[in-house]
């Protein structure tokens, strides 16, 4: 008879967002007459920039025409997206990073999930706690994570690194010497990050003890400070041992239309093997290529009025997480992020575990926030909103919240 991959079935529970979704389901067939608040998902809410548009009408006209035509697009990526992240994203940077080193997808999340399979079973992983769930829940399906505590909630074989409101919620050196470490930043939930020079220290720290750094920039548009690291290729040596997905769901509204990149340096190895030739044959085993269509989207990304149109978006979400922020501190919450990344990490009121403060605001406010407990354990006690809806409902959300 045949046999499942019982990692499966340690995972705990159902994926964070998919309990959120059916809890907000059943309040809302129970409650058909409140208007719910979502502010809890990272959905971006403003339509996709005129730009981006236009040469997702030309590229399909194009498909209508025999002449222009594309049926497979390439493996690793179509050469004109590849180029021009290599000369926006990194080149003008300063980072040396060519463009047959980025490999385009449908998407971070998927990448994140999937570079994992490139790497022994045996090796030890190390995450930032709270962080994206992603990380965690795809070793423990490929069996790399031990077996799980639920009193703690945590697996025996996964480094955690504790972000605190004690440490200002960014991760110190492990005590344990992990063999991957996850860095997402800025980070998601916290909304927090660090300097250049202590992500420095992160790469010295991974080159010194032979660990490789999946390092997650979904968020990097939305960096503000100037010693913040908006890749990190800026930091010297961390083409031997980091690899680096980014994402063009945050940055400029593809979350439905699916388009994302990961960069692996061919001076990455272990041994003599290149984990650039390994990524690209799982990439071309296993993935048939972004559409057309988007990648000519994600191009237009890169065009001057691309660029001018998304900065007013992303700026449009950080109004949304400084109205959040502000409005809450003057309620009398404990508040963080929402300066480098559009999260808002608050500390539940009156003790309230992470799940207890989500139900009570979504029975009180009608509002939905994500409980931090789902984030990792050290965010039992603290709360995420995000700044991708609308001002209006943020703002309404915010009176909403106040009032209770």
């Amino acid at each position: 008879m045949f046999q499942i991959n019982d990692n499966y079935q340690k995972l705990p529970g159902s994926y964070l967002f998919s309990t959120i979704a059916k809890k907000v389901a059943a309040f809302s067939e129970a409650n058909p007459d409140k208007s719910i608040i979502r502010l809890g998902i990272g959905d971006v809410t403003q339509p996709i920039a005129p730009a981006i548009i236009d040469a997702m009408h030309k590229a399909v006209d194009e498909m209508a025409d025999v002449k222009t035509f594309r049926g497979y697009a390439p493996d690793l990526g179509y050469e004109f997206l590849r180029k021009a992240i290599s000369d926006n994203d990194y080149k003008a940077r300063g980072c040396d990073i060519e463009a047959d080193e980025i490999f385009v997808s449908d998407g971070a999340k998927s990448d994140s999930g999937n570079i994992q399979e490139i790497f022994s079973q045996d090796n030890r992983i190390a995450v930032c706690d709270p962080v994206y769930p992603v990380y965690v829940d795809s070793n423990v399906m490929a069996g790399r994570t031990g077996t799980y505590d639920a009193a703690t909630g945590m697996w025996s074989n996964v480094i955690y690194m504790p972000c605190t409101r004690e440490n200002n919620f960014v991760p110190e050196f492990p005590k344990e010497t992990p063999d991957m470490i996850y860095l997402c930043l800025p980070n998601n939930p916290t909304g927090t990050t660090i300097t250049k020079a202590r992500l420095q220290e992160w790469v010295d720290y991974a080159n010194k003890v032979g660990a490789v750094i999946i390092y997650d920039g979904a968020y990097e548009a939305y960096i503000s400070e100037d010693n913040v690291a908006h890749s990190i290729y800026e930091c010297e040596g961390a083409k031997t041992c980091a690899i680096e997905l980014k994402s063009f769901s945050k940055n400029a509204g593809f979350t439905g239309v699916r388009l994302g990149y990961t960069v692996v340096p061919k001076e990455l190895k272990c041994g003599d093997v290149s984990l650039h030739g390994m990524w690209a044959r799982r990439h071309g085993t296993k993935f048939n290529g972004a559409p057309y269509i988007i990648q000519r989207a994600g191009e237009a990304v890169y065009s001057d009025a691309g660029k001018a149109q998304l900065k007013e978006q992303i700026a449009y979400y950080m109004k949304n997480a400084s109205t959040i922020k502000s409005g809450l501190q003057e309620a009398g919450f404990e508040v963080y992020g929402g300066v480098n990344a559009p999260y808002i990490w608050l500390k539940t009121p009156e003790q309230m575990t992470s799940w207890e403060f989500f139900d009570y605001l979504l029975e009180k406010a009608n509002v939905v926030g994500t409980p931090g407990s789902g984030f990792g354990p050290s965010g039992e006690g603290y709360f995420r909103l995000t700044a991708f809806g609308s001002y209006e409902n943020t703002v309404a959300a915010l009176d909403r919240i106040k009032a209770l």
